[in-house]
């Protein structure tokens, strides 16, 4: 039988096996799971991450598993347990999406779609650290696509073991805490409201993963040498009144407002090293495109400090009807 059969049929079967658990999803039985777990014995443990690992390449509800472990195997086991079972089927899920169909998407990719795959690859380890620490994509799914990058799995492997570590404990202990308070423990107040604040220490790691990522400043000296040696690209992000009202903007920028970049980014080129110097009125919406960019494989945007306040303020000349505006 050739490879490509091969591949497609084990893709098929993947991909049903993956709709059959997503439509039966909602009869998973937390409880019916622990029994069945605890008939195991001293083969609990492994039979638990092997269901992990199942449920995670299957589209299984990963939290219902982790509150599972911890109520099984407390705390401390129950976060071993739950993170390396979470891992074993986060690394099938990327192998397996990488062999049946990266080399399909490899020789289908092209213009911005390579520029993002490209620029996955550039960020490693720290694309996987920060999408394990931030969940912008669902977990499961993310395990999928990120197989379709060229991150390395070593890389993939070590940085979503490290970096699921507090969401697992959190959790975990959150279940743990469930079961004793179940039982009737008399600490059960106290070991719930360490749950709850463990939750919320963990709710506040994307805020804090955001801000450390912050892009690099640019400051607004550096912009104008820029803009006299007609180096890079000037990018101004507000929206269109604002591009041609009172404030004018910068001769040369390209107005793309915040709102459209996502959908416009073929016009900044396929360059990923190009230097992008990010305008606004001032910086909050500049940092939020800086973001978009650097997710979409641009490795050199900055955002100038200031914007087109700080411009103006040094009496640089401007474009449109503003009041230090020049056309020339």
């Amino acid at each position: 039988m050739k490879p490509k059969l091969i591949r497609l049929i084990l893709l098929l079967l993947l991909g049903a096996g993956i709709g059959l658990s997503i439509a039966w999803r909602e009869q998973l039985d937390p409880d019916a799971l622990r029994h069945w777990i605890e008939d195991a014995g001293n083969g609990s443990p492994l039979l638990f991450m092997l269901i992990y690992a199942i449920g995670t390449v299957l589209f299984l509800p990963g939290s219902v598993l982790t509150l599972a472990g911890g109520a099984l195997f407390g705390p401390l086991w129950g976060t071993f347990y739950n993170l390396t079972g979470a891992t074993i089927g986060a690394s099938i899920a990327f192998l397996a999406s990488r062999h049946l169909a990266g080399a399909w998407v490899a020789n289908r990719t092209g213009g911005r779609l390579r520029q993002l795959v490209d620029g996955v690859k550039q960020e490693s380890w720290r694309f996987v650290a920060f999408t394990r620490l931030v969940p912008l994509f669902p977990f499961n799914l993310l395990n999928y696509a990120l197989g379709l990058t060229r991150i390395p799995f070593s890389h993939y492997l070590v940085a979503s073991y490290v970096c699921m570590l507090p969401g697992a404990f959190a959790y975990t202990w959150l279940g743990y805490a469930g079961r004793e308070a179940a039982l009737g423990d008399q600490g059960m107040i106290q070991k719930v409201l360490i749950g709850v604040a463990l939750l919320a220490a963990v709710s506040f790691i994307p805020r804090l993963i955001t801000r450390l990522r912050q892009p690099p400043w640019l400051e607004i000296d550096e912009l104008k040498a820029r803009v006299d040696n007609a180096e890079g690209l000037v990018l101004d992000v507000r929206t269109v009144d604002d591009f041609l009202g009172d404030q004018g903007h910068i001769p040369g920028s390209l107005n793309i407002p915040l709102e459209h970049l996502a959908t416009h980014l073929e016009q900044l080129g396929d360059d990923p090293q190009r230097p992008i110097a990010i305008v606004c009125r001032t910086d909050r919406r500049s940092a939020r495109a800086a973001g978009l960019l650097a997710r979409s494989g641009f490795r050199n945007a900055r955002v100038v400090r200031g914007g087109m306040t700080a411009w103006l303020e040094q009496g640089w000349p401007v474009l449109g009807p503003g009041p230090a505006s020049t056309e020339d």
